[in-house]
């Protein structure tokens, strides 16, 4: 019987080295970073969909048009409990592009506001 709680074998190791923007300072002042895995847009590939926290208990995510992203970075990827892993990258976007924050919830009726006398 094996336990999953120890370390077992692993048949491959990358390792990637860091690649720098060219113009870090330059992307600096004309861009802003965004963190988190990518996702392909269900209708519409000129846009990127971009999860800050893929295993959070409230997910939100970013939209993107592709053209607004100058500059893409691999970060470490996350591994959750069952060894899957999550691709992580940084966008660049260029400042004053139109991006979507979209947050789910959960429809319900709202509570009646009562004064406190």
């Amino acid at each position: 019987m094996q336990n999953k709680n120890f370390p077992q074998e692993v048949r491959k190791f990358e390792i990637e080295a860091y690649e720098r923007p060219k113009n870090l300072k330059g992307l600096k002042r004309t861009h802003v970073p965004f963190s988190g895995s990518p996702l392909k847009h269900p209708y519409d590939p000129k846009k990127v969909i971009l999860v800050p926290d893929p295993y959070s208990s409230s997910p939100f995510y970013y939209e993107f048009k592709s053209d607004d992203i100058t500059f893409a970075e691999k970060l470490p990827s996350i591994v959750n409990l069952e060894g899957e892993t999550i691709n992580i990258v940084r966008f660049w976007v260029k400042k004053m592009s139109i991006g979507m924050l979209c947050t789910p919830f959960l429809v319900e009726e709202t509570k009646t506001y009562t004064p406190i006398e």
